[in-house]
């Protein structure tokens, strides 16, 4: 689900206890904070989804901060299937994503808080090849989601 209105529908249907709308697709601050304000008005938890980088973290943890309703955090630092990069690899300041008691503090710096290191990045993309999302289809070959 993309909008309020999408998720809007689902909690007037109710029998949801958590939410998790992905700011990366999902408007994105504004859009998702309206969205964790419905739930709210439905009893309803949030946690972000967020298996994405350093700025989706960040955009997602904006709205944690402010969200009445916001219970915890998905995030990638550390998991697995980052392979062999980690997720604050192309970040200058990761003492700030520091979890402490299952906490992250607000993070200091200005806009979201991220300072990417553009030069890692630029040297990196040299070496990457481009990514396109995969297309999965179902037997009767209609596309099938993620």
């Amino acid at each position: 689900m993309y909008s309020c209105t999408e998720f809007k529908r689902v909690l007037a249907a109710g029998g949801i206890a958590i939410l998790q709308p992905d700011l990366s697709h999902a408007g994105g601050i504004t859009e998702c904070y309206k969205i964790a304000a419905m739930a709210d008005a439905h009893d309803v938890a949030l946690a972000p989804h967020c298996p994405l980088g350093p700025i989706a973290l960040a955009a997602c943890l904006q709205v944690d901060f402010v969200a009445r309703n916001a219970v915890l955090q998905e995030q990638s630092i550390s998991i697995h299937y980052n392979g062999s990069v980690a997720l604050l690899d192309y970040v200058r300041n990761k003492g700030d994503f520091h979890i402490e008691k299952g906490f992250i503090a607000p993070l200091p710096g200005p806009g979201l808080g991220v300072d990417v290191d553009e030069e890692r990045v630029i040297e990196a993309s040299r070496e990457s090849k481009d990514w396109r999302t995969p297309i999965w289809r179902h037997a009767d070959g209609s596309i099938a989601e993620w």
